[in-house]
């Protein structure tokens, strides 16, 4: 096909795409159809929550958008009403406007009422996402604290990847004597203390802060909406584990599903090496990582890990 005809072909697809996005949403002024029973993954960032997220999204009975979605949420509550204090929201910010616009939304792009949702700051939204569609599945994904903390210091030095959405911070950022200027990844409460700080430091304080936050909202939570997995079972099993994951939200596990557990380890999403287990121990990062672990073995043994 020559580029002429390529471009054509994107052009249609393109409107085709706005017009059926723009018939959903008709539909749904219509039906005023709720979100049903979402699956939202929650974890810490670089803990393994994309390769979930992927993997549900294979799902044919869940519409993902298969893309972070912390635009979208940031857009409905900017960071500056929180004075940019955190990321994190609660009940209280959670309204019956903000149902209608995340059903809406999500229907109008996946045509789906029941869908999967994943973005950096999720878990510091636990108690928002719950006031909000109280029918919701939560999956925690929990990832060793070695591991967990070297791929967020590797994170921190990809500000064009996890810093986007910073450039408007009001504080001036100095991490590791001015080696990282831009924030990454989430904010959480008390980030203004260590805007000076070294970078495995700041990482272990994003360890702590988000992975305690899900902690703490568990509780609130009724258990059958609850899944929680270790990422180092994923890896070890990726069919049991998945499959457990799947059948506790209720979703069909069947042989296509199978097959893409399977081979799922094979490419790997949003990786920056292969994946395997205990890498920082004979990485760069080793020496930093050792130096806070101290810091987040508190984090650590509640979620079910020995250092």
């Amino acid at each position: 096909m020559s580029e002429f005809w390529l471009k054509v072909e994107k052009t249609l697809k393109y409107h085709g795409n706005r017009a059926l996005r723009a018939a959903r949403a008709g539909w749904w002024n219509v039906t005023r159809t709720p979100a049903r029973r979402p699956v939202i993954i929650v974890g810490c960032s670089r803990a393994g929550t994309t390769l979930v997220y992927k993997t549900f999204s294979e799902s044919k009975v869940l519409g993902s958008l298969n893309r972070e979605t912390h635009d979208f949420w940031v857009g409905m509550h900017p960071l500056s009403n929180k004075h940019w204090d955190t990321h994190g929201l609660d009940a209280a910010d959670a309204s019956a406007a903000d149902r209608d616009y995340v059903s809406r939304y999500f229907y109008s792009w996946t045509g789906q009422s029941r869908f999967v949702d994943k973005n950096n700051q999720n878990g510091l939204c636990v108690p928002y996402l719950h006031s909000l569609f109280p029918d919701a599945h939560f999956v925690f994904i929990k990832r060793s604290p070695g591991d967990n903390l070297n791929s967020l210091i590797e994170g921190w030095g990809k500000p064009e990847e996890f810093a986007t959405w910073s450039q408007q911070l009001p504080e001036k950022v100095a991490v590791e004597n001015g080696r990282y200027t831009q924030w990454c990844f989430f904010l959480a409460d008390g980030w203004r203390d260590y805007v000076n700080a070294s970078v495995e430091e700041v990482c272990a304080f994003q360890y702590n802060a988000i992975n305690q936050a899900i902690l703490d909202a568990k509780v609130a939570i009724p258990t059958g909406q609850w899944s929680e997995v270790l990422y180092e079972d994923l890896v070890r099993d990726p069919v049991g584990g998945f499959k457990r994951l799947f059948d506790e939200a209720g979703l069909p596990f069947d042989a296509t599903m199978q097959t893409h557990c399977e081979n799922v380890l094979d490419t790997p999403y949003n990786a920056f090496s292969e994946i395997r287990l205990d890498k920082w121990k004979d990485g760069r990062n080793r020496d930093r990582v050792e130096r806070v672990l101290p810091k987040v073995a508190g984090v650590a043994r509640a979620m079910g890990y020995t250092l």
